[in-house]
């Protein structure tokens, strides 16, 4: 058995109805784990459902900036091995047009649900003791931000935050807790992008990326790295996804 097999593994994915969740969950699946998939969408969550290897899986739609929707998933979720979180928006307001709302709406889908969600898992006690492992995905803009991008940036970063001081707490019952940061990838929210602000925009990005755009497969093979065996002595880490 290699290291980086996920038999006997259940993982939750969220956000798995599209792009590098939906990936993960069937990258996941395919080296053996049982998934636990959830996202807003029934439809497109439906398309992910079927397109998962192997048998035993489940899936919850739920809609994570509800309170009452995070609370009831829970109390559905099985013992869990790992949890990857891929909930987010890109919000790409100038500073001078940023209102109240822009940061509510965009810290409540990409901050907030996430922390909710986690401390829901973590009070119910659905993480496998000394065998569990928690990927959250934040981006490259931290490191190297772009015009445009203060409310995407500030809701990443504090994701990052939140998951360094995560992983010490979490440090004594075995559960590892880690960050990448993905650049550019190929997926509905990149091709938003375009749509909603220019090709030029992403041509840019492109060029800033030595390798060029990146696809849901390279983020997903990594995020399996750390939800298996292969990092368990890695916990706190933030890696870089960013084709050169």
């Amino acid at each position: 058995m290699s290291a980086f097999d996920l038999n006997g593994k259940t993982v939750l994915v969220t956000g798995a109805s599209s792009g590098i969740g939906k990936q993960t969950a069937i990258t996941a699946s395919k080296q053996g784990a049982r998934l636990v998939i959830t996202g807003r969408n029934a439809e497109r969550l439906e398309e992910t459902f079927k397109s998962l290897h192997g048998e035993g899986h489940l899936q919850l739609l739920a809609d994570l900036t509800i309170q009452a929707d995070i609370d009831r998933m829970v109390a559905q979720l099985p013992i869990l091995n790992g949890l990857v979180h891929s909930t987010g928006i890109s919000d790409m307001t100038p500073a001078s047009y940023i209102t109240s709302e822009t940061i509510a709406r965009t810290f409540r889908i990409s901050f907030d649900a996430i922390v909710l969600l986690t401390a829901g898992i973590l009070s119910r006690k659905k993480l496998a003791k000394n065998d569990s492992s928690i990927v959250f995905i934040s981006s490259i803009s931290t490191t190297y931000p772009f015009i445009g991008g203060s409310m995407y940036v500030s809701a990443k970063a504090a994701i990052e935050g939140y998951a360094r001081v995560l992983a010490k707490e979490l440090v004594q019952r075995g559960t590892r807790v880690n960050c990448i940061a993905p650049a550019l990838v190929r997926t509905p929210m990149m091709d938003e992008t375009a749509v909603n602000y220019s090709q030029e925009v992403v041509d840019q990005i492109e060029k800033l990326q030595p390798l060029g755009l990146g696809d849901p497969e390279d983020v997903a093979n990594t995020i399996v790295y750390f939800l298996s065996d292969a990092s368990k002595w890695v916990t706190g880490g933030h890696l870089i996804l960013g084709g050169g």
